[in-house]
């Protein structure tokens, strides 16, 4: 095993090797993956030697799926051994030109580790502590969103076009007189006022009627997805097909009983002030750890490496798809109506996803220089938790998650209540 060797700014390179046995039973392997594949004269298909087909194609024919197979555990063993973190994907080459199977084979690898530093002042640091008071206000926005999702739709047919109406609408966009891709839409209902179209397109629709024919003219945003469209003038054309308005229940002792295991209006909102104020006792919970975190981060100095910064903004789009996946949207559509791009979301989630990085290197280090470790009884209740809160069995949650995983989770944990306890509150 090669030595470890910092070769520039939070990249290492070293060797590790495999040895002939382990070589040979890749090889073995590799073999029996292949040779049903192979036709060899005097043989039926799949039944030939292996020292036949070695004759005829040379002792290298299998070692490239060979040195695949043994690869990945000979890396993940010499990371281990010398006790490397890499963040990426590692380079991997042959330090020798060829394979001598009697030999061992040496392997080099560079790859990209988490950084080194020295952590900042961590105890007793200034911060503010958030504190949230739940008011009846608070309570009464709690009812009208109720009211919300409550709502039926009414068919207006009386009137023209209002502001919060929901027009159901066919439409199809024009550039110079020429439709272009992804411009036309047919019984799509659109909240009048809700964004949802490019700048000025709703508004051109108040005071118009049901069975209306609309020229709405806009400007694509100058950084509009798709380039061909980008700043330039457009033409809808709309027909207005129906037209729909919000009627909202009416706040009474019915509606409790409607919405709630209550009898009256009072004592759900007793019981919504009372779920709010644990809501806000969280948040100020979580704004106040986050607060002390920051003051942390601000005493330590860091150079994180691009690929930690671009592996967490992959995590958090993955997590962007999925949520809106849930919403019935998928993140392509979302680009298309908002005329972002994939560099400009990327561009956008780079500051906090930076901040994510230096938190958890950060919490890391602390848990390192406070020496934290999990008790077996911290990791067992730690999985109880995951368990419940999604209501999963602790086995099942266990198959899914590695104990690994659960002991950071808990560093972090105890990394943080170290760090508030110490605070110095303004």
């Amino acid at each position: 095993m090669g030595n470890v060797e910092k070769t520039d700014k939070n990249i290492v390179s070293f060797e590790f090797s495999v040895s002939p046995e382990e070589f040979e039973k890749a090889v073995q392997k590799a073999y029996k993956k292949n040779v049903k594949k192979i036709n060899m004269p005097g043989f039926r298909k799949g039944k030939a030697p292996r020292i036949i087909i070695e004759k005829a194609y040379g002792k290298e024919v299998f070692y490239e799926d060979a040195i695949n197979f043994v690869l990945p555990d000979a890396y993940d063993k010499a990371v281990e051994e010398n006790g490397i973190s890499p963040v990426a994907q590692p380079e991997v080459d042959l330090k020798s030109e060829k394979i001598e199977p009697d030999k061992e084979i040496i392997f080099t690898a560079k790859v990209v580790v988490k950084p080194e530093f020295e952590l900042g002042e961590y105890k007793g640091v200034k911060a503010e502590k958030a504190v949230y008071e739940t008011t009846d206000e608070n309570v009464n926005e709690e009812i009208e969103k109720l009211r919300e999702r409550n709502s039926r739709l009414v068919p207006v047919e009386d009137r023209a076009v209002q502001a919060d109406d929901i027009a159901n609408i066919n439409f199809e966009g024009f550039v110079d007189d020429v439709a272009f891709e992804g411009g036309k839409g047919e019984n799509f209902d659109l909240t009048i006022g809700s964004g949802q179209f490019i700048p000025g397109f709703e508004d051109q629709l108040l005071g118009k009627n049901v069975g209306d024919d609309v020229e709405v003219k806009v400007t694509f945003p100058d950084e509009y997805h798709a380039e061909d469209l980008a700043g330039k003038d457009a033409v809808f054309k709309v027909k207005i097909n129906s037209l729909k308005v919000k009627e909202l229940p009416e706040a009474d002792d019915d509606f409790a009983m409607d919405v709630s295991e209550f009898d009256t209006l009072d004592e759900y909102k007793a019981d919504i002030k009372a779920k709010l104020e644990k809501a806000n006792e969280d948040k100020a919970k979580h704004e106040t750890e986050q607060n002390v975190i920051d003051a942390v981060c601000a005493n330590t100095e860091i150079d994180i490496p691009d690929e930690m910064i671009d592996s967490q903004i992959d995590s958090m789009i993955r997590d962007m798809d999925m949520q809106m996946r849930y919403q019935g949207i998928d993140l392509n559509t979302y680009m298309q109506y908002t005329g972002q791009t994939m560099d400009t979301i990327r561009e956008q989630y780079k500051p906090e996803a930076e901040k994510r990085v230096k938190t958890t290197l950060v919490l890391e280090k602390v848990s390192e220089v406070e020496k934290i470790e999990p008790t077996d009884e911290d990791v067992e209740n730690e999985y109880q938790k995951i368990s419940e809160e999604n209501g999963m069995k602790i086995d099942d949650i266990k198959k899914y998650i590695k104990e690994d995983d659960v002991k950071a989770r808990i560093k972090a944990e105890k990394a943080i209540n170290l760090l508030v306890e110490s605070a110095d509150f303004e």
